[in-house]
Protein backbone atom coordinates (compact mmCIF):
# COMPACT_ATOMS: atom_id res chain seq x y z
CA UNK A 1 0.00 0.00 0.00
CA UNK A 2 1.30 3.47 -0.91
CA UNK A 3 2.40 5.66 1.93
CA UNK A 4 0.07 8.49 0.87
CA UNK A 5 -2.97 6.24 0.81
CA UNK A 6 -4.49 5.75 4.23
CA UNK A 7 -7.31 3.31 4.63
CA UNK A 8 -10.33 4.84 6.35
CA UNK A 9 -11.52 2.52 9.11
CA UNK A 10 -15.08 1.26 8.92
CA UNK A 11 -17.42 2.52 11.63
CA UNK A 12 -18.07 0.11 14.44
CA UNK A 13 -21.45 -1.66 14.69
CA UNK A 14 -22.15 0.32 17.84
CA UNK A 15 -21.56 3.60 15.97
CA UNK A 16 -23.85 2.52 13.13
CA UNK A 17 -26.61 1.57 15.57
CA UNK A 18 -26.24 4.87 17.41
CA UNK A 19 -26.48 6.82 14.15
CA UNK A 20 -29.62 4.97 13.11
CA UNK A 21 -31.14 5.52 16.54
CA UNK A 22 -30.61 9.25 16.15
CA UNK A 23 -32.19 9.25 12.69
CA UNK A 24 -35.10 7.14 13.93
CA UNK A 25 -35.61 9.39 16.94
CA UNK A 26 -35.59 12.50 14.77
CA UNK A 27 -38.05 11.00 12.29
CA UNK A 28 -40.30 9.79 15.10
CA UNK A 29 -40.32 13.18 16.78
CA UNK A 30 -41.07 14.96 13.50
CA UNK A 31 -43.88 12.51 12.71
CA UNK A 32 -45.33 12.95 16.20
CA UNK A 33 -45.32 16.73 15.90
CA UNK A 34 -46.93 16.53 12.44
CA UNK A 35 -49.65 14.19 13.69
CA UNK A 36 -50.33 16.18 16.85
CA UNK A 37 -50.51 19.48 14.97
CA UNK A 38 -52.96 18.25 12.38
CA UNK A 39 -50.55 18.75 9.48
CA UNK A 40 -47.82 21.19 10.44
CA UNK A 41 -50.03 23.27 12.77
CA UNK A 42 -48.49 26.71 12.63
CA UNK A 43 -47.22 26.11 9.11
CA UNK A 44 -50.76 25.46 7.91
CA UNK A 45 -52.05 28.59 9.65
CA UNK A 46 -49.21 30.60 8.14
CA UNK A 47 -49.90 29.21 4.66
CA UNK A 48 -53.64 29.83 4.88
CA UNK A 49 -53.81 33.20 6.63
CA UNK A 50 -50.49 34.94 5.94
CA UNK A 51 -49.09 33.78 2.60
CA UNK A 52 -50.81 35.01 -0.59
CA UNK A 53 -52.84 32.14 -2.08
CA UNK A 54 -51.48 32.80 -5.56
CA UNK A 55 -47.99 31.86 -4.40
CA UNK A 56 -49.13 28.24 -4.35
CA UNK A 57 -50.16 28.58 -8.01
CA UNK A 58 -47.40 30.78 -9.40
CA UNK A 59 -44.44 29.99 -7.10
CA UNK A 60 -45.03 26.67 -5.34
CA UNK A 61 -41.30 26.07 -4.73
CA UNK A 62 -40.94 29.47 -3.06
CA UNK A 63 -44.10 28.87 -1.02
CA UNK A 64 -42.78 25.49 0.13
CA UNK A 65 -39.44 27.01 1.12
CA UNK A 66 -41.14 29.70 3.21
CA UNK A 67 -43.33 27.18 5.03
CA UNK A 68 -40.29 24.96 5.65
CA UNK A 69 -38.46 27.90 7.23
CA UNK A 70 -41.47 28.57 9.47
CA UNK A 71 -42.02 24.94 10.46
CA UNK A 72 -38.35 23.90 10.49
CA UNK A 73 -37.10 25.42 13.80
CA UNK A 74 -39.81 23.87 16.01
CA UNK A 75 -39.32 20.58 14.20
CA UNK A 76 -35.59 20.71 14.94
CA UNK A 77 -36.33 21.29 18.62
CA UNK A 78 -38.81 18.41 18.60
CA UNK A 79 -36.24 16.12 16.99
CA UNK A 80 -33.66 17.06 19.63
CA UNK A 81 -36.12 16.29 22.43
CA UNK A 82 -36.86 13.03 20.67
CA UNK A 83 -33.19 12.11 20.94
CA UNK A 84 -33.24 13.04 24.62
CA UNK A 85 -36.22 10.75 25.20
CA UNK A 86 -35.30 7.83 22.94
CA UNK A 87 -31.50 7.89 22.99
CA UNK A 88 -30.96 9.16 26.53
CA UNK A 89 -28.60 11.97 25.53
CA UNK A 90 -28.38 15.39 27.16
CA UNK A 91 -30.22 18.29 25.52
CA UNK A 92 -27.78 20.91 24.19
CA UNK A 93 -27.65 23.44 21.38
CA UNK A 94 -25.10 21.19 19.69
CA UNK A 95 -27.63 18.37 19.70
CA UNK A 96 -30.20 20.61 18.00
CA UNK A 97 -27.68 21.66 15.34
CA UNK A 98 -26.45 18.11 14.79
CA UNK A 99 -29.97 16.87 14.02
CA UNK A 100 -31.04 19.92 12.04
CA UNK A 101 -29.92 18.84 8.53
CA UNK A 102 -31.87 15.57 8.51
CA UNK A 103 -34.85 17.15 10.29
CA UNK A 104 -35.03 20.05 7.83
CA UNK A 105 -34.71 17.62 4.93
CA UNK A 106 -37.59 15.55 6.33
CA UNK A 107 -39.69 18.65 6.91
CA UNK A 108 -39.00 19.97 3.40
CA UNK A 109 -39.99 16.61 1.96
CA UNK A 110 -43.27 16.56 3.88
CA UNK A 111 -44.06 20.13 2.83
CA UNK A 112 -43.33 19.27 -0.81
CA UNK A 113 -45.62 16.24 -0.64
CA UNK A 114 -48.37 18.32 0.97
CA UNK A 115 -48.15 20.93 -1.82
CA UNK A 116 -48.05 18.31 -4.57
CA UNK A 117 -51.07 16.33 -3.35
CA UNK A 118 -53.17 19.28 -2.22
CA UNK A 119 -56.44 19.54 -4.10
CA UNK A 120 -56.49 22.70 -6.20
CA UNK A 121 -59.15 25.15 -5.12
CA UNK A 122 -61.53 26.83 -7.49
CA UNK A 123 -60.12 30.32 -7.73
CA UNK A 124 -63.33 32.33 -7.72
CA UNK A 125 -63.84 35.95 -8.69
CA UNK A 126 -66.69 37.98 -7.31
CA UNK A 127 -69.10 40.60 -8.58
CA UNK A 128 -68.05 44.12 -7.73
CA UNK A 129 -70.22 46.65 -5.83
CA UNK A 130 -72.23 49.01 -8.02
CA UNK A 131 -69.89 51.97 -7.50
CA UNK A 132 -66.67 50.00 -7.98
CA UNK A 133 -64.26 50.57 -10.86
CA UNK A 134 -64.36 48.11 -13.79
CA UNK A 135 -62.15 45.02 -13.42
CA UNK A 136 -58.55 45.75 -14.39
CA UNK A 137 -58.58 42.93 -16.93
CA UNK A 138 -61.16 44.67 -19.14
CA UNK A 139 -58.58 47.33 -20.00
CA UNK A 140 -56.56 44.61 -21.73
CA UNK A 141 -59.39 43.74 -24.13
CA UNK A 142 -58.49 44.37 -27.78
CA UNK A 143 -60.16 47.37 -29.39
CA UNK A 144 -62.50 45.22 -31.48
CA UNK A 145 -63.88 43.64 -28.27
CA UNK A 146 -64.28 46.92 -26.35
CA UNK A 147 -67.57 46.96 -24.45
CA UNK A 148 -68.22 43.27 -25.02
CA UNK A 149 -69.54 40.93 -22.37
CA UNK A 150 -66.73 38.61 -21.33
CA UNK A 151 -67.87 34.99 -21.27
CA UNK A 152 -64.71 32.99 -20.75
CA UNK A 153 -60.92 33.05 -20.86
CA UNK A 154 -59.12 30.00 -22.23
CA UNK A 155 -55.36 29.41 -21.99
CA UNK A 156 -53.61 28.44 -25.23
CA UNK A 157 -49.87 28.05 -24.75
CA UNK A 158 -48.65 31.50 -23.67
CA UNK A 159 -51.80 33.22 -24.90
CA UNK A 160 -55.35 33.65 -23.64
CA UNK A 161 -58.35 33.26 -25.90
CA UNK A 162 -61.05 35.72 -24.92
CA UNK A 163 -64.59 34.53 -25.66
CA UNK A 164 -67.01 37.45 -25.68
CA UNK A 165 -70.36 38.61 -27.02
CA UNK A 166 -68.48 40.36 -29.87
CA UNK A 167 -66.34 37.41 -30.86
CA UNK A 168 -62.91 36.11 -29.93
CA UNK A 169 -59.34 37.32 -29.84
CA UNK A 170 -55.98 36.39 -28.29
CA UNK A 171 -53.82 38.31 -25.84
CA UNK A 172 -50.41 37.44 -24.42
CA UNK A 173 -50.86 36.73 -20.70
CA UNK A 174 -50.87 33.91 -18.14
CA UNK A 175 -54.22 32.64 -16.91
CA UNK A 176 -53.17 32.87 -13.26
CA UNK A 177 -52.34 36.57 -13.74
CA UNK A 178 -55.60 37.17 -15.60
CA UNK A 179 -57.69 35.65 -12.81
CA UNK A 180 -56.13 38.07 -10.37
CA UNK A 181 -57.36 40.95 -12.55
CA UNK A 182 -60.84 39.50 -13.17
CA UNK A 183 -62.04 40.31 -9.66
CA UNK A 184 -65.22 42.28 -10.17
CA UNK A 185 -66.82 39.73 -12.50
CA UNK A 186 -68.52 36.76 -10.87
CA UNK A 187 -66.78 33.68 -12.20
CA UNK A 188 -64.38 30.88 -11.40
CA UNK A 189 -61.57 28.77 -12.71
CA UNK A 190 -63.24 25.57 -13.87
CA UNK A 191 -60.13 23.85 -15.22
CA UNK A 192 -56.41 24.53 -15.25
CA UNK A 193 -56.90 26.17 -18.67
CA UNK A 194 -60.28 27.90 -18.23
CA UNK A 195 -61.97 30.74 -16.36
CA UNK A 196 -65.72 31.17 -16.96
CA UNK A 197 -68.10 33.99 -16.06
CA UNK A 198 -71.04 32.54 -14.14
CA UNK A 199 -73.58 34.65 -16.05
CA UNK A 200 -72.35 33.14 -19.34
CA UNK A 201 -73.29 29.56 -18.46
CA UNK A 202 -76.23 28.47 -20.62
CA UNK A 203 -76.27 24.83 -19.61
CA UNK A 204 -74.37 21.87 -18.23
CA UNK A 205 -73.57 18.63 -20.03
CA UNK A 206 -72.24 15.46 -18.47
CA UNK A 207 -70.27 12.66 -20.06
CA UNK A 208 -68.60 9.78 -18.22
CA UNK A 209 -68.99 11.58 -14.92
CA UNK A 210 -67.39 14.82 -16.13
CA UNK A 211 -69.23 18.10 -16.52
CA UNK A 212 -68.85 20.76 -19.19
CA UNK A 213 -70.35 24.25 -19.13
CA UNK A 214 -72.07 25.38 -22.33
CA UNK A 215 -71.37 29.00 -23.30
CA UNK A 216 -73.55 31.31 -25.46
CA UNK A 217 -71.34 30.74 -28.54
CA UNK A 218 -71.71 26.97 -28.20
CA UNK A 219 -68.24 26.43 -26.74
CA UNK A 220 -67.95 23.90 -23.93
CA UNK A 221 -65.75 24.76 -20.96
CA UNK A 222 -64.49 21.65 -19.17
CA UNK A 223 -64.89 21.25 -15.42
CA UNK A 224 -62.11 19.19 -13.88
CA UNK A 225 -63.00 16.86 -11.04
CA UNK A 226 -60.76 18.83 -8.73
CA UNK A 227 -63.04 21.87 -9.10
CA UNK A 228 -66.43 20.17 -9.62
CA UNK A 229 -67.41 19.81 -5.96
CA UNK A 230 -66.61 23.42 -5.13
CA UNK A 231 -68.52 24.71 -8.16
CA UNK A 232 -71.47 22.47 -7.37
CA UNK A 233 -71.57 23.80 -3.82
CA UNK A 234 -71.47 27.36 -5.19
CA UNK A 235 -74.56 26.61 -7.30
CA UNK A 236 -72.98 26.48 -10.75
CA UNK A 237 -74.76 23.20 -11.56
Amino acid sequence: MDADRTEVPRPSPRSVVATWLRVFAAATAVAAVIAASGGFGGGVLFGVYVMPRMWFVRRPVFAGAIITLVVGPPMCLAAAFGNVIFAGVRFTLGLVLANSPETLATTAGMVAIAILIRRPEAIETHAAPAAASPPKFLARMPAKLAGAELWAVEAEDHYLRLRTSLGQDLILMRLSDAIGELEGIEGARTHRSWWVAKAAVRGVERDDGRATLVLPDGAEAPVSRAYARVLRTAGWF
